[in-house]
C-alpha cells in the first residue's frame, strides 16, 4: 500500500448527502475482485449518459478535474451496502483523500485499508473547502497527515482529528497484511520456541 504523508492536488465538489456505495461503484462492477481497472466505473450512473458518452455536467467529466486526487463530498459519505469495491474504484481513478462532515462505518475502515484517508469536518469547514474545490484546477488544497491539517488555496488552514493508530498505518503505507508483516521477527521466534516446545506438533 503506497504510503500517504502529504497530499498536494485538485478537489473535486461533490455536494451531494447520503452517496451510498451503489452511486460510487455500481453492481455491474463487482464481477470483479481485481483492484485495478474500476475506476471507469466510479460515480458511472452519474458520469455517463445512457448511450455510454460522457455526461459533461458531472464534475469528474469537467477539464479541471479530470485528475482530481480529492473529494469533497456531502454528508454520510459511502453509506449503503458493504462493497470494498467502492474505495477500489476511488483509488484507481486516483482519489487520494475525502473529505466529509460524516461517513458510514463499513466505508471508512475500507478506506484506511486500502490507502485512501476519509477526512471528517465540520459543516463550516466543509464549506469553505466546497468553495475552495469549486474555483477549478488553480485552487489545489494540500492535506498533511503528519501536520493532521488542510490547507486551501487562500493559504488558511484546517486542523482535523485522526486515531493515531490508523495515521501511523497511512503514513507508513501499513494494510492489514503490512501489520502483520511488522511482527514478523516475533511470529518467526514464537514458531520456533512453539516447535522446540512440541516436536510431535
Amino acid at each position: 500500500m503506497d504510503k500517504f504523508t502529504i497530499l498536494t492536488g485538485v478537489a473535486a465538489p461533490l455536494p451531494i448527502i447520503n452517496v451510498d456505495t451503489d452511486m460510487i461503484i455500481p453492481k455491474d462492477y463487482l464481477k470483479t475482485i481485481k483492484r485495478t481497472g474500476l475506476g471507469t466505473g466510479l460515480f458511472a450512473e452519474m458520469r455517463y449518459n445512457e448511450d455510454g458518452s460522457e455526461n459533461p455536467d458531472f464534475v469528474l467529466n469537467k477539464p479541471a478535474y479530470r485528475k482530481a486526487q480529492i473529494l469533497v463530498a456531502g454528508d454520510n459519505f459511502g453509506c449503503g451496502s458493504s462493497r470494498e469495491h467502492a474505495p477500489w474504484a476511488l483509488l484507481d481513478f486516483g482519489i487520494r483523500c475525502v473529505i466529509s462532515t460524516s461517513f458510514a462505518d463499513i466505508f471508512y475502515n475500507n478506506c484506511f485499508k486500502n490507502g485512501i484517508l476519509p477526512i471528517k469536518v465540520s459543516q463550516d469547514d466543509l464549506d469553505k473547502l466546497m468553495d475552495d474545490a469549486s474555483r477549478g484546477a488553480n485552487a489545489t488544497v494540500t492535506v498533511d497527515l503528519e501536520a493532521r491539517e488542510i490547507r486551501g488555496p487562500d493559504g488558511g488552514a484546517i486542523a482535523f482529528d485522526l486515531d493515531e493508530f490508523r495515521r501511523h498505518c497511512l503514513l507508513n503505507g501499513l494494510d492489514d497484511i503490512g501489520l502483520t508483516m511488522e511482527k514478523a521477527p516475533a511470529i518467526a521466534t514464537y514458531e520456533e520456541k512453539a516447535a522446540a516446545a512440541r516436536p510431535w506438533a
